[in-house]
C-alpha cells in the first residue's frame, strides 16, 4: 500500500521529457554558481561512503538505517552509504584551513531506504551540502538570518532566470522571507499537528523560515526530530525560545502544501554538543571520531545545511512528483496511478 499521494487536479506537465531535462541541467548549473558567489563557497568533491564506527555520517533523526557493506581489502572495514554529509564537511573546513567567512559546498548524492515515499520523498537524495566558518561571535539568530536571506535570494533569482527561459513558467515566491520560531506556531494553532502547522503558516506567508527544529517546544514535544550532533536547537535565543537552526518552507502551488527546500543551521559548539548528547541519551558517542575532534577544539565554529536539487527543480517546474525530475525506484502500484494522472515519472 502506497503512501497517500498528492494528485493535483487537473494536473498537464508545463514542459515535455526533453525540455525537461534541458531545465534540470540550466537550474542546477545557475543555482549552484550563485550559491557559491553569495555566501564565498568553492566546490570539493565528497564521498560516497564513509567507515561505519566514525561518527561521520548523519543519522538524521536517530531511526534511519544507512546502506552498509563490508570491504575485505580494507580488512572487512564496516562502511555506510551517506544519509548526508553535515559531519563531514565540518571536517573539511578543518582539513582544508578555511578561513572565517570561507566556506565549501559539494553535490551530495545519498540514499535513504527507510523514507516514506510520496510525492516529496525518494530513496535517493541529491542536494547541495554547504558549510562555511563562522566566529564565535556569530553564533547568534540574527547572523543565522543574514545566511538564510542570502539563500533565498540566491531561490528567488533562480526562479526569475528559469521562468524567463521558459515562458510557461511564471515567477511565485515573494520578495522576503518570512521568519518565524516553531514555538509561535504551537501557540497559535496548537490543535494541529507540525506538518499542518507548516502549511498553515506557508499558505500565509508563502515563504519562511521556521526556526527552533529538534528542543521540546511548549507541548512538550519537538517540531521535528534533529540529531544531537550537527545542529544547535538546545542554545537559548530570548524570549524563552531556544535553537539556532530552521528550515527553509516554501508554498507549493501545484500540491497546495508546505514545501521543505533545506534544513540549516549553526553548528554545535562543544558546550552544546554534550547537552544535546545527554538529552538525547547518546553520550556514547562522544568517543567517535567526529566527537572528539568536535569536543577537543579541533573544528572550527560554521553554519551550514543541505538545498534540496530535486526538490529545487520539482518547484521551479511546477512538477508534481520528484520522480519527474530525478530517477528513483517507486512501487508498480504508485506508477501506476501517476500515469493515469499524467504525473511522467522518469
Amino acid at each position: 500500500m502506497v503512501k497517500k499521494l498528492i494528485i493535483p487536479p487537473d494536473y498537464k506537465p508545463l514542459l515535455d521529457l526533453k525540455e525537461t531535462e534541458l531545465a534540470i541541467r540550466s537550474i542546477k548549473e545557475f543555482f549552484q554558481i550563485n550559491l557559491a558567489f553569495e555566501l564565498n563557497l568553492i566546490r570539493v568533491t565528497a564521498p560516497l561512503f564513509v567507515k561505519s564506527d566514525t561518527g561521520i555520517n548523519d543519522n538524521l533523526s536517530g531511526i534511519e538505517r544507512p546502506v552498509s557493506f563490508i570491504v575485505p581489502d580494507l580488512e572487512n572495514a564496516g562502511v555506510e552509504i551517506v544519509q548526508s554529509l553535515a559531519k563531514w564537511k565540518r571536517l573539511m573546513l578543518a582539513d582544508y584551513r578555511f578561513s572565517v567567512g570561507e566556506g565549501l559546498y559539494t553535490d551530495m548524492n545519498a540514499l535513504r531506504p527507510d523514507e516514506k515515499l510520496d510525492n516529496l520523498h525518494s530513496i535517493y537524495v541529491d542536494q547541495w551540502d554547504w558549510e562555511k566558518v563562522i566566529a564565535e561571535s556569530d553564533r547568534n539568530l540574527n547572523f543565522l538570518k543574514e545566511e538564510v536571506s542570502r539563500i533565498y535570494k540566491v531561490i528567488k533569482r533562480t526562479e526569475k532566470y528559469i521562468c524567463y527561459q521558459y515562458k510557461e513558467l511564471s515567477p511565485v515566491l515573494p520578495e522576503n522571507i518570512t521568519f518565524v520560531h516553531a514555538e509561535d506556531l504551537v501557540r497559535e494553532y496548537p490543535e494541529l499537528t507540525a506538518k499542518e502547522r507548516e502549511k498553515e503558516i506557508c499558505r500565509q506567508f508563502r515563504s519562511v523560515f521556521l526556526i527552533g527544529i529538534g528542543a521540546d517546544l511548549a507541548d512538550g514535544k519537538p517540531h521535528d526530530e534533529r540529531a544531537p550532533d550537527y545542529d544547535d536547537w538546545i542554545t537559548p535565543t530570548g524570549n524563552g525560545y531556544r535553537g539556532l537552526n530552521g528550515d527553509i518552507l516554501i508554498y507549493n502551488p501545484v500540491l497546495d502544501d508546505a514545501f521543505e527546500l533545506s534544513s540549516m543551521g549553526i553548528r554545535v559548539s562543544p558546550q552544546s554538543l554534550r547537552k544535546q548528547l545527554e538529552l538525547k541519551e547518546t553520550t556514547d558517542r562522544e568517543n567517535l571520531y567526529f566527537h572528539r575532534r568536535l569536543l577537543g577544539n579541533e573544528l572550527p565554529q560554521s553554519v551550514g545545511g543541505g538545498i534540496g536539487q530535486s526538490r529545487l527543480c520539482m518547484f521551479y517546474l511546477r512538477k508534481a512528483h520528484i520522480g519527474e525530475v530525478q530517477s528513483s525506484l517507486w512501487s508498480d502500484e504508485t506508477r501506476e496511478i501517476c500515469s493515469r494522472n499524467n504525473i511522467i515519472l522518469l
